[in-house]
């Protein structure tokens, strides 16, 4: 579907440009990139196909650029959020606004976009010659991509 087709331009198609652009500068001169994928580059679920497939070939790409750059002065890091509260995305990946909310009932405390911000920062604040290959961050409420604690679920 051309929803699909979106969720792949934006995800991957902009993740290699991207990367076409800026790596022959740092391959120079060093530096760090970092890939905010998802936890559903590492998972699946239910109803989410098109997202997940989208996620899982970005996630390829650091995957790749690492071993293509063994020995050079670039770090690649992978960072994949869990349930991150992003009203604006929600409300573009799923299409209406019951579904975004119905993404965040119940969930006491999702992430937000500064949680996500300050694993970044504290990733490339790292010495250089220390690369995190992938960090997976959730809300204490989130398990898994199917398992996430709602307020008013069992054992409340």
């Amino acid at each position: 579907t051309e929803r699909w087709q979106t969720m792949y331009q934006l995800n991957v198609m902009t993740a290699l440009r991207m990367t076409r652009a800026f790596l022959p500068q740092m391959r120079e001169k060093g530096g760090t990139v970092v890939f905010v994928t998802s936890t559903a580059a590492h998972d699946t679920y239910p109803g989410g196909g098109g997202y997940v497939a989208a996620k899982h070939a970005e996630r390829m790409i650091p995957l790749t650029l690492r071993q293509e750059l063994v020995g050079e002065p670039v770090r690649i890091i992978e960072i994949a959020p869990g349930m991150v509260h992003t009203e604006e995305f929600s409300l573009n990946r799923l299409g209406s606004r019951e579904a975004a909310d119905a993404v965040y009932a119940g969930v006491n405390k999702p992430l937000i976009a500064e949680d996500v911000a300050e694993a970044i920062t504290w990733t490339i604040n790292l010495p250089d010659h220390v690369n995190i290959d992938s960090m997976i961050i959730r809300p204490v409420e989130q398990g898994t991509n199917t398992l996430t604690r709602r307020m008013g679920s069992k054992g409340e």
